[in-house]
């Protein structure tokens, strides 16, 4: 027997053992299976057949480790480090706790990495950035702390980092808008500081955009509203301040999520928002927005939720309100909050009119007079109607008694006579 062929069938032979004790290390550290899927991992039955386990059909080495969303509660063992052929690991939607070990920093072809929705802790091990092909990784939903590693540049080209609601601090790596093939990155729900880096507007093929949740200051460069590819885009809760861009409506055409709810933007709503045809979601609630509320909102048709309640919007002239003639043609709008704000003129008669899958219309709080009108009881999905602190005055219609999935009904300060109609029984 020559020498090659010694070496051929030598390699898997060690290979082999060597993932079959590294998978039976791990499997000793898990300390509850209620679905019983470490039952398979025995010797009855080579590793390669085991549950979760995909191999190499030649070499026989470890591939895939899938054990996502089977209940199961521990640790992750170091041995994971010795099944060096990896290249997906998903262990998403269990109960993994202790912190990510360092040693998959040597699982060097590893290209799918996800530990989303588990309860891992510690920092963002560095090693991790030895992984150079490492694509995706997601720790969406854990408890990991500390900051984010700067040897994350070292990774070639990652296409999506998912960090979110998680508690991490520091400052967002300018280092990332080196990804030029990133399509999506999640920093929502930390306690990020400082600011938006530039940087990122080189992320021209960036998708997703979030970064809610955090304590960042500071305004959006306009680099990063220049990414036309965005169609998700969202930086609620934090102090981020200055106006949204004239035109990015045009910058971004294809956006689907637009929100920017509780920060400290000012100035006016811009009309190009109109341009954005595949809009859904629209919420810039709770900041320092001025002026009127365009009138081409109407000509979003899929939008579902408006909302630009606590502003500063209107000007306390009866045309205020003209932006309701156009959202009858939101034909699935769910969900519009205006109140708190300066709108004053007449409650538009327009509102019968709008989407029949309206559950939440809100504008309390403003300067608004007239009648409520009879038709209201059109809106017959209404789970929410806050008309509270107006000055609307005549009788409470009866036809507010049709809305059977009403849940939350508020009126209080105005001026509104007569008997309260026997059919909100």
């Amino acid at each position: 027997m020559n020498a090659t062929f010694v070496s051929a069938i030598s390699i898997p032979s060690y290979g082999n053992e060597t993932d079959r004790l590294a998978l039976l290390d791990l499997k000793s550290k898990i300390i509850q299976d209620p679905l019983g899927i470490m039952d398979s991992w025995n010797d009855s039955i080579h590793f390669c057949h085991w549950v979760g386990i995909t191999c190499n059909p030649s070499s026989q080495r470890v591939l895939v480790l899938n054990l996502k969303s089977l209940e199961l509660s521990g640790s992750i063992s170091p041995s994971i480090g010795n099944l060096t052929y990896l290249t997906e690991i998903h262990l998403q939607n269990n109960n993994f706790h202790g912190e990510i070990p360092q040693e998959m920093g040597r699982l060097l072809q590893l290209w799918r990495l996800n530990l989303s929705f588990n309860s891992f802790g510690g920092n963002i091990p560095t090693n991790i950035t030895h992984c150079k092909e490492l694509a995706y990784f997601l720790v969406f939903g854990n408890k990991v702390t500390g900051s984010i590693p700067v040897e994350l540049s070292s990774l070639s080209e990652p296409v999506y980092l998912d960090f979110g609601k998680s508690n991490l601090t520091g400052t967002i790596p300018a280092c990332i808008g080196n990804f030029t093939s990133m399509y999506a990155f999640s920093f929502g729900q930390n306690n990020f500081q400082g600011s938006i880096p530039e940087d990122l507007g080189h992320l021209k093929g960036l998708g997703r955009f979030i970064l809610t949740d955090n304590n960042l200051s500071g305004i959006v460069a306009p680099s990063i509203y220049n990414v036309s590819s965005r169609y998700y885009f969202t930086f609620t809760q934090n102090q981020l301040h200055g106006n949204l861009p004239p035109d990015v409506g045009f910058t971004l055409p294809n956006l689907q999520v637009f929100a920017g709810v509780v920060n400290e933007l000012t100035g006016p709503i811009t009309i190009s928002l109109s341009n954005c045809s595949a809009l859904q979601v629209l919420d810039f609630s709770h900041n320092g927005l001025i002026g009127s509320v365009p009138e081409t909102l109407g000509s979003l048709p899929k939008v579902y939720r408006i909302n630009f309640e606590n502003n500063f919007l209107g000007h306390g002239k009866a045309s205020d309100l003209n932006f309701f003639r156009s959202l009858p043609n939101c034909s699935v709008l769910e969900v519009l909050g205006m109140g708190g704000n300066y709108f004053a003129g007449e409650l538009p008669t327009s509102i019968v009119n709008l989407s029949s899958y309206m559950h939440i219309f809100t504008i309390s709080g403003n300067f608004i007079h007239g009648n409520i009108p009879n038709g209201i009881g059109n809106l017959i999905n209404l789970i929410l109607l806050e008309l509270a602190n107006n000055q609307l005055e005549g009788n409470v219609p009866k036809a507010i008694g049709k809305l059977h999935e009403l849940q939350l009904l508020s009126l209080s300060d105005n001026k509104f006579s007569g008997s309260i109609p026997l059919s909100l029984a």
